[in-house]
């Protein structure tokens, strides 16, 4: 229940913070001065990637979200079985946060006309993530080394089903991510990758939501963690 309330918290406030940067909240009937003066008031529209990613994004949240509460009410049967959680799994971790850092610097340095920065945050964004995919497939060969196989049990089967789509989607990522970089080395004007930097570090940012939602699933650091806040605060 913990996983499932965070997962939806997290999803609230992203698309709150998402819409908050595009002004769809704005009232531009309230505003002073002559039409098309004020940010978001002229003609341009908000482009079609944007709106694209944010209805992808959400088929994926709401995707996720039956895989967490199919997982929540699975594993109260008799014959669940947990799976040992492998220590790499919080290196990998660290490797995802690294790259959503890197897109982000990425972006603001795309804002300063810091080509030469975007390029170095890029690069470095998709190193850590490739760090992250093989992580999770070293994960994958220590538990089916230790008996942990696909069809053991249904904890079994419920791991790599959700580590392996997060994967899948990490993977069509990168394919962004580098026609991004790509598009970055040919050209040394910003506008022409701000955009795509800023796609990829929103899709980077949800991707990492995800992981850390599933990472509680998979091994309750969150719930630990409030029972050290209520211990505290008692």
């Amino acid at each position: 229940m913990t996983s499932i309330l965070l997962f939806l918290a997290g999803l609230i406030g992203f698309g709150a913070w998402w819409l908050a940067k595009q002004r769809i909240t704005a009232k531009p009937w309230l505003e002073e001065g002559i039409a098309g003066e004020f940010p978001g008031g002229g003609a341009t529209s908000l482009p079609a990637a944007k709106i694209g990613l944010g209805v992808f994004l959400a088929v994926v949240g709401a995707l996720f979200a039956l895989f967490i509460s199919a997982y929540s009410m699975r594993m109260g049967m008799s014959d669940w079985r947990s799976v040992p959680m492998p220590r790499l799994l919080w290196p990998n971790t660290g490797m995802l946060i690294m790259s959503s850092v890197a897109l982000q610097w990425a972006l603001v340095s795309v804002r300063r006309d810091d080509m030469d920065v975007v390029r170095a945050c890029l690069l470095a964004a998709g190193a850590f993530s490739v760090a992250f995919l093989a992580g999770q497939l070293l994960v994958w060969r220590q538990l089916s080394e230790t008996g942990y196989l696909l069809t053991g049990n249904p904890a079994n089967s419920f791991f790599y089903l959700i580590t392996g789509l997060h994967g899948l989607h990490m993977l069509g990522g990168l394919v962004a991510l580098g026609r991004a970089t790509d598009r970055s080395w040919r050209s040394d004007a910003p506008s022409r990758v701000a955009l795509s930097v800023e796609l990829c570090a929103l899709y980077w940012h949800f991707l990492l939501l995800v992981w850390l939602v599933l990472l509680n699933l998979l091994t309750g650091w969150a719930d630990e963690f409030v029972d050290i806040c209520r211990a505290l605060l008692t």
